[in-house]
């Protein structure tokens, strides 16, 4: 599980800015954010650099 649309919601930005600066489709970026799919760690480490965040703020943590 990730929170990348957590994130995107927090710094106000839209699931279509990040698909432009992934440089992938919406959809792709959707199901990432609705957690169908997860993105591979290098796309996810991508990811981290765009929004300018620790790439740990992305993933839902296992523990407590």
């Amino acid at each position: 599980m990730n929170r990348i649309k957590e994130v995107l919601e927090d710094q106000g930005r839209t699931q279509t800015w990040l698909a432009k600066k992934l440089e992938k489709s919406y959809v792709v970026v959707t199901k990432y954010c609705n957690n169908h799919t997860q993105p591979s760690i290098p796309t996810l480490i991508k990811i981290a650099a765009i929004l300018d965040v620790d790439v740990r703020e992305l993933l839902v943590s296992t523990k407590e």
